[in-house]
């Protein structure tokens, strides 16, 4: 949810190469880096005596930080949804996501993904438990409940059956909070996304500085140490201040304005745990940039075209472009190759024949 280097790869084994009979040989390190974790799936439980996978480690850390967040913000910032809200969504989500995993199973003939005890069961809900949290703090249905129900609703279905196919595994593509948050606005005119200002609406005086420094602290920490984003973090905080400047420059925004979301909690809290999810945004390095850049390019046309809440639909967008990126890089790449030998074969055989000619012969 980094790269290794090899001096830190867990569990490497030793092997000695074989050596010839009385020949004496150093032993050498071969140093075997287990596979990691598919797109989308969860790592194997941890084993006692055995280091804990890095992405178990960061959806714990997500799931703590989100969770302390909500019981703090109901009980001391002033959230404006009902305190029952996340406590719906969340036992409504491990239903959801229970019930289907189960029935997928046993479709497919295989094992449920919480089956193995109580630990292989909490960790599989670690993502369930960080979508239906995210549903419940950041929309505002109002007095009504159901509408954060749809979203986390919205959100496991995704996960379940907006699925591609990546080296012969079914993988999902879409953020799910982002996207069942963002179905629910545009089905929904009358649901809004939480007001930025419930995030620090009982805090004064310092506390409004350290509560973004600390929430920015921890989830900088997180990603650095553990999602490996930072990548893709530089990317679009480069991006959104670079769309804001081409706004100022070529449409006569207000720059300062432009840029003010960028100084917002609820910025901070989307730029370190929202659009950093693992398992719907690339693993390398330049296309963790890319993506990033991408995303908040895409802000920036929604914002010229007078479309609101700009930031959870440009992530849908560029999420859904990755999936069809996905589907179509094993036919696409294949022809580009025959494609660029053709042109290859093509130039040899012109330079062939023009240094077959005779000399001085015109043609």
């Amino acid at each position: 949810m980094t790269t290794t280097l090899p001096e830190q790869v867990p569990n490497a084994t030793v092997t000695q190469p074989p050596t010839a009979p009385h020949q004496a040989k150093p032993a050498s390190l071969v140093l075997t880096q287990p596979s990691p974790p598919a797109v989308g799936e969860l790592p194997a439980p941890p084993v006692a005596g055995k280091p804990v996978d890095k992405r178990v480690k960061a959806l714990q850390r997500f799931a703590v930080s989100i969770t302390v967040f909500n019981i703090i913000g109901h009980l001391f910032l002033g959230f404006e949804q009902a305190p029952i809200t996340p406590v719906a969504c969340v036992l409504f989500a491990y239903t959801l996501d229970l019930l289907f995993e189960t029935l997928d199973a046993r479709a497919t003939g295989r094992s449920p993904g919480y089956a193995g005890g109580w630990r292989r069961l909490l960790i599989y809900l670690l993502p369930t438990h960080i979508t239906a949290l995210a549903c419940a703090m950041l929309l505002y249905g109002n007095a009504s409940l159901w509408p954060y129900l749809f979203a986390v609703a919205v959100a496991i279905c995704s996960k379940h059956f907006i699925r591609v196919r990546v080296n012969g595994r079914s993988k999902h593509f879409l953020n799910p909070s982002n996207f069942g948050i963002a179905v629910v606005l545009v089905i929904f005119p009358w649901v809004s996304i939480a007001p930025p200002y419930h995030f620090t609406n009982n805090t004064t005086g310092a506390l409004d500085w350290l509560l973004p420094l600390g929430v920015l602290t921890a989830g900088t920490m997180l990603n650095a140490g553990l999602t490996g984003k930072l990548p893709l973090i530089m990317g679009w905080l480069g991006g959104f201040a670079g769309q804001a400047v081409v706004r100022w420059l070529v449409l006569g925004h207000a720059l300062l304005g432009a840029l003010a979301p960028m100084t917002g909690l609820a910025f901070i809290l989307y730029t370190n745990y929202m659009i950093t999810d693992p398992g719907t945004t690339p693993f390398k390095r330049r296309n963790q940039v890319v993506f990033g850049l991408a995303t908040a390019a895409a802000y920036g046309l929604l914002v010229v075209s007078h479309v609101v809440f700009g930031l959870f639909f440009a992530l849908v967008i560029i999420c859904g472009l990755r999936g069809a990126v996905i589907v179509a890089a094993p036919v696409v790449r294949p022809a580009g190759q025959r494609a660029w030998r053709r042109l290859a074969r093509s130039a040899a055989g012109s330079v062939s024949a023009a240094e077959a000619r005779p000399v001085g012969d015109p043609t």
